[in-house]
């Protein structure tokens, strides 16, 4: 490709911070649950680029006829890959599109297609680069190629919302409930910094579930390793959805004591843990079961398949919680991301 940027150019990071900036000369952005992907077109050749570097193009079919179809013979956005699902989006049907089937990729391409959400322009129709410019002339030079050769209810490709009001942020958690990610905040003034993470911050939208101990796995040094967690299920049966494991070395030991008390058979009733999942890629891994009696409040910040994606930070004991009344209405909220399109 003869392209004023090139192939290999790391995508522009976020640091993680605490709290949204309030002050002036910022600009904020939805924070998507997708693929992060560099998009490159030159005449009839497109190739998408993942955040490491790994080609998707293969993976995402349906975007690459769209991007060939635009008007603009030649660009470099910067964007995310999402699949839809109604006004949501679906981590677990985007997982299932890397796969290495030709033949699967084509059917779920079809089944379950993505949608490319740009929200950067790095190159545009013409052939002049954008790297260096500040966010504040990139942002408009956007809206202005989007606007000419984008299609405002395209379902395959996307201008993500961007404002500097941050009354508008309030609103956007607002109109799409607990759903949305989180927020990313960028500099106007800074150019693209590729790699780099010192013109761009984040905060993750994180939430808090009561949640019932049904197990731990032990550490060779220091006890408990990890606990195991459980939500009850429509039909009171106790399902596994994650683990947490943010102890100190002395409350790990202590918590053996306390644990071994509640040693029992059986706990989890539902989805256990241990089994082969795509999260433990096939492997088994002894734990020990306990009576499903204690109850820990833990914080997260994504769910798939009323799991939790990741590892829960502890954050309180609960004793006053029953828990029966730990269920997993309190992980599933009511996704709305999309309707932040209007």
């Amino acid at each position: 490709m003869r392209l004023p940027v090139p192939l290999d150019l790391p995508p522009m990071e976020a640091r993680l911070v605490g709290e949204i900036p309030r002050d002036a000369g910022w600009q904020y952005e939805p924070k998507w649950d997708g693929f992060r992907c560099l998009a490159f077109r030159d005449g009839d050749e497109i190739a998408l680029q993942s955040k490491s570097g790994t080609p998707l193009a293969r993976y995402f079919p349906e975007i690459v006829e769209r991007l060939r179809t635009l008007g603009a013979p030649q660009f470099v956005l910067d964007g995310e890959l999402v699949v839809p699902s109604g006004d949501a989006l679906s981590f677990d049907d985007l997982l299932q599109r890397i796969h290495p089937a030709a033949s699967r990729v084509t059917r779920l391409a079809h089944q379950t297609p993505a949608t490319y959400l740009v929200f950067d322009l790095l190159a545009d129709d013409a052939g002049t680069a954008y790297v260096e410019a500040p966010l504040e002339q990139r942002r408009p030079r956007l809206e202005r190629f989007t606007e000419r050769f984008m299609e405002g209810n395209d379902p395959r490709l996307r201008l993500s919302p961007a404002t500097r009001e941050r009354a508008t942020v309030d609103d956007w958690f607002g109109r799409v409930g607990g759903a949305l990610d989180g927020i990313v905040a960028k500099r106007l003034n800074a150019p693209y910094r590729a790699g780099e993470r010192d013109a761009v911050v984040k905060v993750k939208a994180i939430r808090s579930a009561d949640c019932v101990v049904g197990g731990y796995r032990t550490s060779v040094r220091e006890g408990v390793g990890s606990l195991l967690l459980g939500l009850y299920d429509d039909g009171g049966r106790l399902d596994y959805v994650g683990f947490t494991s943010g102890f100190s070395g002395a409350e790990k030991r202590a918590l053996l004591d306390r644990l071994r008390p509640l040693h029992a058979a059986t706990s989890f009733d539902g989805r256990a843990p241990g089994g082969p999942s795509r999260w433990n890629r096939g492997a088994s891994s002894a734990w020990q079961v306990l009576r499903p009696e204690l109850v820990l409040e833990v914080a997260f910040d994504q769910v798939t398949s009323d799991r939790f994606r990741h590892g829960t930070r502890p954050l309180r004991w609960r004793p006053d919680k029953a828990a029966r009344t730990c269920s997993l209405e309190q992980i599933r909220s009511t996704d709305r991301t999309l309707r932040l399109f209007g």
